[in-house]
Parts: C-alpha cells; structure tokens; sequence
C-alpha cells in the first residue's frame, strides 16, 4: 500500500475517535470528548488532505488544516471558526500547567463536550462529503 492509500488508515481512526467521545459522554468524561473530538477533526481532515492532495501535514490544528484545504475545496467560514473552539480542546483538555489551577477535567461541562462532539460531526460530515466528489475547485 503506497503513502496515497493511507488516506482511509485516518479516516477510520477519525471515525474511531468520534465513538470514543460519544462513549465518553455517556461516562461523563467531558474534558476527553472535547479532545477525542478535535482528535476526530484533525484525522478526517489529514484522510481528506491526503486523498485530496496525495500529501500529510504535520499540524495538530483544525482550523489550519481547513484553511489549507480552503485552496481546493469550498470550505464554509464557519466551519473554520468551528475549527477554531476545537482548536481549544487539543492542550489544556490534558495538561494542567495549561491552566492556572486544578486538574484539566475540572473545567469542562458537560456543555463543552455536546458543542465539540457537535462540530465534530459537522466538519467528519463535510470531510466524508469531499471524499466522495469527484472533482476540487
């Protein structure tokens, strides 16, 4: 399998990614469906870069990778701010010294999680849309 074939490697984990943090909903894990969320993003959107582009970039941002897919395909603005708030969830859903005091999980709701579960669905819905057009601008 060449580099050009992987593209659907990603694309599972992405979709893997989204039911981990639908599971984690139910547990109440709210700071990790916020990350497994972005998690799903910035796979679908690396499957859909490599499928597209037949190249992998070495980004951990949603937003970013969107713009670039923007040279190609007719990405929404506000599916970039989405893009965006998910950005937020990828450091501090896991590491305390990104926040000032108490462990990460402390400051998420249950809020949080529905709105980045949410995007999520909405940016791996455009994402298996473009992979399944044929053509790009």
């Amino acid at each position: 399998m060449n580099s050009y074939e992987r593209w659907i490697d990603w694309w599972e984990e992405a979709l893997d990614d989204l039911a981990t943090a639908r599971d984690l909903l139910r547990l109440h894990r709210y700071s990790k469906v916020c990350y497994f969320s972005h998690q799903a993003c910035e796979k679908a959107l690396k499957a859909l870069m490599i499928k597209k582009l037949n190249r992998y970039e070495l980004i951990h941002s949603v937003a970013e990778l969107l713009r670039r897919l923007n040279n190609i395909l007719d990405i929404p603005e506000k599916l970039i701010e989405k893009g965006e708030i998910l950005d937020r969830f990828y450091i501090p859903t896991r590491y305390p010294n990104a926040w000032p005091y108490g462990a990460p999980y402390k400051h998420y709701t249950r809020e949080d999680a529905e709105l980045a579960i949410n995007y999520a669905e909405e940016a791996i819905k455009f994402v298996k849309g473009s992979i399944e057009e044929k053509s790009v601008k």
